[in-house]
């Protein structure tokens, strides 16, 4: 069954011909990327990365390495989400914001280099999901392999960990402003103490791990089997976080969740 979708995910990009892949450096985006650059030829394919205040430091680098791993051409274009009007204030169609902005600095280098098409790494788990961005993407013509072919997240897991990504057991990633809640204005002060904090757990030894954003409260998700690591630490973690500005530091009991902040919408 699995390989049955891989064979439809390269049938699909080889339709494409010549493609320009957003290229976050996760679980998805290296997967596809690599399968573009298996069918098509390193020439045919181009990587970019948008570089952004919701971008850590951490990932850009990351994703440089991988993109060297695979072979691929790769870009690093300079964005700036908080200058996107409407994304600061940060209500439910922030992403269709953020995506829309991207694609609109991907489709001129797509023409001016001469490729045919715009691929990112949504996936068939996000076609039940609250996810503003595909509409963005829909619009513009972008589209998505991955979800196309029906792969799945775990299915991508393991067809990655196949072909030799690093990525195949990496924790997902989400940008920085999917850390604060709804309705609370996006700053940078606020987005580098959401990137300090998971930083600092992350040395603890928390695989995969969110801090959550209500103003002064931070509401740390992680895996229910790293909940008693994270109590064994909790006043090392409380005196950390407090010195980044939160007040309240808690632990979030029903643990991470991908998209948890959309449970407010409903």
């Amino acid at each position: 069954m699995v390989e049955q979708k891989y064979e439809s995910l390269v049938s699909i990009l080889q339709e494409m011909k010549k493609v320009v892949v957003a290229f976050s450096g996760g679980v998805d985006s290296t997967f596809l990327l690599k399968v573009a650059v298996d069918s098509l030829g390193v020439e045919n394919v181009l990587a970019v990365t948008a570089d952004s205040e919701t971008y850590p430091t951490s990932e850009l680098e990351e994703a440089k390495q991988l993109a060297a791993h695979i072979g691929a051409r790769h870009a690093v274009i300079e964005t700036s989400e908080l200058a996107i009007p409407g994304y600061t204030e940060n209500d439910k169609n922030r992403c269709y914001f953020c995506k829309s902005s991207l694609f609109d600095h991907l489709v001129p280098i797509m023409q001016e280099k001469g490729f045919e098409n715009i691929v990112y790494g949504v996936i068939a788990d996000d076609m039940s999901e609250f996810r503003p961005g595909m509409r963005a993407a829909k619009e513009q013509g972008v589209r998505g392999p991955l979800a196309e072919a029906d792969l799945y997240k775990e299915e991508i897991r393991e067809l990655s960990k196949q072909a030799g990504l690093p990525t195949w057991d990496k924790p997902s990633f989400a940008c920085l402003s999917s850390r604060i809640a709804y309705g609370e204005t996006i700053t940078q002060a606020k987005l580098t103490k959401v990137d300090k904090s998971e930083a600092f757990l992350k040395t603890i030894g928390l695989r995969q791990v969110r801090v959550r954003t209500h103003e002064d409260i931070a509401r740390i998700e992680v895996e229910p089997q790293d909940m008693q690591k994270l109590l064994a630490n909790h006043q090392r973690v409380t005196e950390k976080l407090q010195s980044y500005g939160y007040k309240f530091v808690t632990m979030d009991l029903i643990g991470y969740k991908s998209g948890s902040m959309n449970r407010a919408l409903s």
